[in-house]
């Protein structure tokens, strides 16, 4: 039977090994962490766990093997990604924003290009960081609008004389690019205007901006939950750039597409972490808890509903992972629209999850000295983060399901299905009186 959903020996013993990490490494330096009140700080001091995590491979682990990448498939990065966001989600957002960073080289850049920055990031350096540049204040989601004005405006102009791009414009939201020191990670890729006369399907591409080049400057964002992880609000000021560092020109929508379809399900399996790791102390407390009665409150048949509930939305959103993680594996990471609809619904059902805990907990689950405190205020980013549930998410899947050739049975049957570009621009409002 081909349908099979258990774990090989391997499997389980990554699922294992990577658990005792998340618990013995991660969890100590995520509680400093999240604790601090300065947001670099709180990123700062996950350096040595993400170190640590460096030397099992994790942040390259799904990089191709023939850049010195582990290879790793989507699943089994799904089972690894579990694990670390049981424990604290902001972490391995760190881990993930490296895939996002380079990944898109593998797909659509030159040889010599993967060559040198995947190369890069596979050379040994312990803290290397790639950050993922897109998002921008005035707000990302028409990234494929046919108006030049809207969507994209950091502005990369070509300077034939001199071979090279020169950027001017403000990202906001991008994580890991203002590095370790706020002086920038390894390298950041951007998605850059750079045809200002174009809209978001033939104007914009990929630029990648290394540490060290002039005019860059950066700002943290103070955030509610992921606070482990860094964001920023990046500036560029007549930042020079090497020709050589651009690709996917007048492809820039599809990276944005991709890229977002890959981290997908590992968005999804990243909710089922921490639903679970809710889930875990509230079973717990169940058991153990009177409330004063004669008995836990497990023994009453509203926690005993509520609790069945919850565990069986965590197994759902768990195997849809799995299951998007699989058809990505089958088809190089594409799978635009059940990448798109596994992330929105484990989302979803993980904010419903951490709520039913916190209910079957009571007002207990408000102490910042039991874990759902912080669980809540990590559940309240996934609908919004990783191009956001209601702004290009489900606009992604809509395109996709609008296309003639597509049909209900695509995804039960594990059949190919291209991503074109007549499946963008849904949902943008291009001729309002």
């Amino acid at each position: 039977m081909s349908i099979d959903f258990e774990l090989s020996a391997e499997q389980k013993k990554l699922k294992y090994q990577i658990r005792e990490f998340a618990q013995e490494v991660v969890k100590p330096y995520a509680e400093k962490g999240d604790a601090a009140p300065d947001p670099q700080e709180a990123f700062v001091t996950m350096k040595p766990a993400f170190e640590e995590a460096y030397k099992l491979g994790l942040p390259i682990s799904f990089l191709p093997k023939k850049y010195g990448g582990g290879g790793l498939s989507n699943v089994d990065f799904m089972i690894a990604a579990e694990e670390l966001c049981a424990v604290d989600p902001g972490f391995p957002t760190i881990v993930l924003v490296n895939g996002l960073g380079l990944m898109p080289l593998t797909w659509f850049a030159s040889e010599k290009q993967c060559e040198k920055w995947i190369g890069e990031a596979t050379s040994g350096k312990m803290d290397y960081l790639a950050g993922w540049v897109v998002s921008e204040r005035g707000g990302t989601a028409n990234f494929d609008h046919p108006s030049p004005n809207a969507g994209i405006q950091l502005v990369a102009d070509y300077d034939k004389s001199n071979g090279e791009y020169v950027l001017n414009g403000e990202k906001h939201w991008p994580c890991n690019s203002g590095g370790w020191d706020l002086k920038g990670a390894d390298t950041n890729l951007c998605i850059a205007r750079t045809d200002r006369t174009k809209g978001g399907k033939e104007g914009l591409s990929a630029i990648l901006v290394d540490r060290g080049t002039p005019g860059v400057s950066y700002e943290v964002i103070n955030k509610i939950g992921h606070r482990t992880c860094q964001n920023v609000t990046m500036t560029f000021k007549n930042v020079h750039v090497p020709e050589e560092n651009a690709f996917a020109i007048g492809n820039g929508d599809f990276v944005i597409n991709r890229n977002f379809t890959w981290s997908g399900p590992v968005a999804a399996i990243a909710a089922v972490g921490v639903a679970r790791g809710a889930y875990e102390f509230t079973l717990e407390w169940a058991k153990t808890f009177t409330g004063g009665g004669s008995s836990p409150i497990i023994n009453f048949q509203g926690v005993g509903n509520l609790l069945a509930e919850i565990a069986a939305k965590i197994e759902a959103a768990r195997y849809m992972s799995w299951k998007t993680a699989h058809y990505m594996d089958m088809y190089d990471s594409e799978g635009q629209a059940i990448g798109g609809m596994n992330k929105i619904i484990s989302a979803d059902l993980m904010q419903s999850v951490v709520f039913d805990c916190m209910r079957v907990v009571g007002v207990n689950a408000v102490d910042r000295k039991f874990p759902l405190e912080k669980f809540y205020r990590e559940s309240v980013v996934f609908p919004l983060y990783d191009a956001g549930n209601m702004g290009m998410q489900r606009r992604k899947v809509w395109g996709v399901m609008a296309d003639p050739n597509f049909t209900p049975d695509i995804f039960v049957d594990s059949d190919p299905f291209e991503f074109k570009k007549s499946m963008e621009g849904y949902g943008v409002l291009a001729d309002v009186a």
